[in-house]
């Protein structure tokens, strides 16, 4: 990779330090450890390589929803943040091709005759999820018959299937793989309706700190760096993104 210009570091380290929004709601790209509370994860590592190129120190800025890190765009509470790429967001947001992709499925009681993913769509079929998470932007554009239950979080959303509200929760297979317990005799349905594409995002108007994001995110690919912080997660269903062109 080139090395970064001025510009770059004005765009992506304006105050002299890399301010990083983390959503800790999505725990495969980041999560705390319980004895250190030292944060780890995909998108740890990401924003720590990224500060040691640009020479300067790093923040994280800690949220709970996605939905919360996509208004603080407008704020300039951060300068790069990692979430899924989705056209609602393009608006306020420019994003890198994705480094990693996380399969979304769904999660049905132990009466339910749902067994496949493509199943779900259809009348009388109401599903949960956390409102304006990326798969419930999805979601949102895609279900033609099955009726979209918005939930504040993604808590919230889970007590509306465990309730009987609900008959599906959307969500992301490692999320979901750790909710089984929860709900005695559920289990996750086959296939999946996305593959969720998460990406680095900075707030618009930041073009060379962009352009520089995104030569990273594909050096970060290529190098391997993106392979191995997937693998210290331990996480499944979760995969490297393609190569994709730098624009």
């Amino acid at each position: 990779m080139t090395q970064p210009t001025p510009a770059v570091r004005a765009d992506l380290a304006p105050t002299g330090t890399l301010r990083a929004g983390i959503n800790y709601g999505n725990f495969i790209l980041a999560q705390k450890e319980p004895a250190r509370g030292e944060s780890r994860g995909v998108a740890i590592d990401l924003t720590r390589e990224l500060a040691r190129r640009l020479g300067v120190p790093v923040e994280l800025i800690a949220y709970t929803s996605v939905a919360a890190m996509v208004d603080a765009a407008r704020t300039g509470a951060w300068d790069i943040a990692f979430l899924g790429i989705d056209p609602a967001r393009e608006g306020e947001i420019g994003f890198s091709a994705a480094y990693l992709e996380i399969e979304a499925t769904y999660l049905v009681p132990a009466a339910s005759p749902l067994r496949a993913a493509a199943e779900v769509d259809r009348e009388g079929v109401r599903v949960a999820a956390p409102a304006r998470a990326n798969y419930e932007l999805f979601l949102s554009r895609s279900l033609k018959r099955a009726q979209l239950v918005r939930a504040p979080n993604a808590d919230a959303a889970f007590d509306l299937l465990a309730s009987g509200t609900v008959d599906a929760l959307a969500g992301l297979r490692q999320a979901l793989i750790g909710l089984v317990d929860k709900l005695p005799g559920s289990r996750m349905l086959d296939g999946q309706f996305m593959k969720v594409p998460q990406a680095v995002g900075v707030p618009r108007g930041r073009d060379a700190g962009l352009a520089y994001l995104r030569g990273f995110v594909e050096d970060a690919k290529a190098s391997g760096l993106v392979a191995r912080a997937i693998e210290k997660t331990g996480a499944r269903g979760v995969s490297v993104a393609p190569k994709a062109s730098v624009r």
